[in-house]
């Protein structure tokens, strides 16, 4: 067997998201309902699929070479790997992931100095240890199994959750005090696999074609054929990413303009590119973009 880069791919809420980011820039990740081992289309990639909490320990002891996580569990286990680069899987849907410390509405507390040889439940013990340490605020921190958010007042005097929205938070009638970490996913790699020079090539390959795959979200190549005498006007209502490339064709009194755009603006661009004098206008889309 050649050489192969293990890879660890998050199980639970990032899985499907990893999935897609990964089809988006040429790899076919399959999962299987009865292995933890999802196919890749690659032979030099062996995939393990993990849970984003566990993740950041096996890289970082070299049971996998690289893998990705969201930056809070990276600092919950306090793991020794190099961070290769940040994903944000989605401008559109996916904002970061905060770490909120709460308490009930009617909670007399204001500031975590107020929670001093308090309880506090939560499943990131680790990073609320780290926060009441920053504060100097000694507090009992309890490990949570799940539905934290109920947890307060009787078991809990507040709780340490994750959040997007905070609509459950405030469904469950919760405010939040302060904010301890805000997260998105990362990929990392074990220290001695990213000194290798082969793995590192490999790595740095995926995060390129990843990176690709990211830059293109929600932008269209827009092509079109502009009469020489109009070309200063097409180009003005142009928001290119950089300068629009402009070739000869067969007829000196016209040029090929080829740019890209945002896909929101396409629908008001086009019809004011008709008018300045554009004809043959195509919108094709991107899968990858890489400066």
């Amino acid at each position: 067997m050649g050489k192969c880069l293990q890879l660890g791919i998050p199980a639970g809420s990032l899985q499907e998201a990893t999935a897609e980011l990964f089809r988006r820039a040429g790899y076919k990740i399959t999962f299987s309902s009865r292995s933890y081992y999802p196919s890749i289309d690659d032979d030099e990639i062996e995939c393990l699929l993990i849970r984003a909490q566990e993740m950041a320990r096996y890289v970082a002891d070299g049971v996998l070479d690289a893998g990705l996580t969201g930056y809070d569990w990276i600092v919950e286990t306090g793991a020794d790997v190099h961070e290769v680069t940040e994903l944000v899987f989605s401008k559109v849907s996916r904002r970061p992931v905060r770490w909120v410390l709460c308490v009930p509405e009617d909670s007399p507390v204001q500031t975590v100095a107020d929670l001093e040889n308090g309880r506090i439940a939560t499943e990131a013990v680790g990073l609320t240890q780290q926060y009441l340490k920053k504060h100097g605020v000694k507090a009992k921190v309890e490990f949570s199994w799940g539905a934290t958010e109920v947890k307060p007042p009787r078991l809990a005097d507040a709780i340490v959750e994750v959040t997007e929205t905070g609509s459950s938070l405030r469904a469950n009638n919760l405010r939040i005090v302060d904010e301890i970490l805000s997260s998105t996913p990362r990929l990392i790699a074990n220290h001695a696999s990213y000194a290798d020079t082969w793995k590192r090539q490999k790595i740095d390959d995926i995060v390129l074609m990843l990176h690709g795959a990211m830059a293109a979200e929600g932008k269209v190549g827009l092509m079109m054929n502009v009469p020489r005498s109009s070309l200063q006007k097409v180009l003005a209502l142009l928001p290119a990413l950089q300068q629009p490339t402009v070739s000869s064709l067969s007829d000196d009194e016209w040029c090929d303009v080829n740019t890209i755009v945002d896909e929101a603006v396409v629908r008001h661009i086009i019809p004011k590119l008709k008018s300045a004098g554009a004809r043959g206008i195509v919108e094709y889309p991107l899968s990858k973009l890489i400066d």
